[in-house]
């Protein structure tokens, strides 16, 4: 993902802080479908706009992939009205920093401006929506930047194709199985209008929430996101399709070699349910216990005391419509992938059969608790937050309850999720190992 950062003071850059109190809103709807949700607190004279489209890798055509991170650069470009090369010189002169990332199920923009700079980042996100250039200057700019991040942070980097790997050999139907980067060749071969017709398909007000959070006042703000954004068109409402994977029932096994790398490593993956579902967060759960930093259960056991490991770690990932949980370990010299695989089994097994301990359960409890307050401590946080659980959850009060159904999980919900998911038989294990040598002779 492309950053851009500008030139701001430590304090702009945290914006308002909160503690593990109940975040306030209000939400509405202007008549083109744009959904507006603001967020007061005066303690900073900053304030976010941030917008997030419900578009990401998922919703690509499978050989058009890339489109939705493409976009996430392409529409800083410039607009009608803010020229070629002006989005950052504006931002940066006004005080502010900016950014953007893209997922497999949306992209999101915001700017962090000085208070007294409300309009212009409401303007500017209006700009992006409404007017936008998409020409094939643009676009060739942007495919060599994609090419090189691609190079960069996939092609060349040691164990860089990791998830590129699970995803394929995880999923079968759905377009999770190809990486949100997506495909150069398929950036390539794309046509002016096909970006075009991209923009105009998912670009539009009734596909997106505008979020305004911090130091403003709210009579001013929603006179001037009329202003700004009620006049932009609604566009066609989307008609997105359902894909749904077989479970899989029988151990997946593939192979990667990797040119960047010298030491194989183990990794193993579990398809899990939409990040929406109490399964999901009961995973969660489990994944911390088993896998979240140094005194998590595999690294104490394999690293730290058995001493079979250089690293041992996991990677979760909450989706809209399946998640996926990644293990991987480097095995230390004289120890193998196979060694580290029994391991985990063991400990999987372990909660599977017998409930965790009060002590580790309250510890848990603390662990997800510090989260929530670390995840909305910051302007930034609460916005891009917000933003999430309306778009994606359907639930904009998550915000503030979604807390309460992590400290509802019990122990013997944490024994009965990991037999439903966390079996063998229902795992990919990817020989990840290093590129066999070609002989030159």
């Amino acid at each position: 993902m492309k950053k851009y950062l500008m030139a701001i003071s430590t304090a702009l850059l945290v914006g308002g802080t909160t503690s593990a109190q109940t975040i306030a809103f209000e939400e509405y709807t202007l008549d083109n479908g744009l959904h507006v949700v603001l967020h007061q607190d005066h303690d900073a004279p900053v304030v976010v706009t941030s917008v997030m489209y419900h578009v990401g890798s998922k919703d690509e055509n499978p050989n058009k992939t890339g489109f939705a991170h493409f976009f996430e650069h392409l529409l800083f470009e410039g607009t009608k009205n803010i020229g070629r090369g002006e989005w950052f010189k504006i931002v940066s002169s006004n005080g502010g920093v900016n950014n953007a990332n893209t997922s497999d199920d949306r992209t999101y923009y915001y700017e962090v401006f000085p208070s007294n700079n409300l309009e212009l980042g409401l303007w500017m996100e209006s700009e992006r929506l409404l007017h936008p250039v998409i020409n094939q200057v643009g676009v060739d700019t942007q495919t060599k930047v994609i090419i090189e991040e691609k190079n960069t942070r996939y092609d060349n980097q040691p164990y860089g194709m990791i998830i590129a790997k699970v995803k394929e050999n995880l999923f079968e139907k759905h377009p999770y199985r190809w990486t949100t980067i997506g495909s150069v060749e398929h950036l390539n071969s794309a046509t002016l209008d096909d970006f075009k017709d991209f923009n105009t398909k998912f670009y539009i007000p009734n596909n997106a929430v505008l979020v305004v959070a911090g130091d403003f006042e709210k009579k001013q703000a929603k006179e001037w996101i009329q202003k700004y954004f009620g006049v932009i068109p609604s566009g066609t409402p989307i008609k997105r399709k359902t894909f749904v994977e077989e479970p899989i029932t029988k151990t997946i096994k593939a192979t990667y070699e990797d040119p960047n790398i010298q030491i194989p490593m183990l990794v193993t993956s579990y398809r899990t349910p939409s990040m929406k579902s109490r399964d999901a967060r009961v995973l969660d759960l489990i994944s911390a216990y088993l896998s979240d930093g140094k005194s998590s259960k595999l690294y104490k056991k394999i690293v730290d005391d058995k001493k079979k490991a250089l690293q041992i770690g996991a990677v979760g990932f909450s989706q809209e419509d399946y998640g996926m949980y990644i293990v991987y370990g480097l095995p230390m010299q004289g120890f193998t992938a196979e060694d580290l695989l029994q391991e985990i089994d063991e400990e999987i097994i372990k909660i599977q059969t017998e409930l965790i301990s009060e002590k580790d359960y309250l510890k848990l409890q603390n662990q997800f608790e510090n989260q929530y307050v670390n995840d909305n401590s910051s302007l930034e946080g609460i916005a891009e937050n917000l933003a999430r659980y309306y778009l994606l959850y359907g639930d904009i009060h998550l915000i503030n309850n979604e807390k309460d159904i992590y400290r509802s999980i019990t122990r013997e919900e944490i024994r009965t999720v990991a037999q439903k998911y966390l079996n063998p038989n229902q795992r990919l294990i990817l020989d990840y190992i290093p590129a066999k040598e070609v002989n030159q002779n």
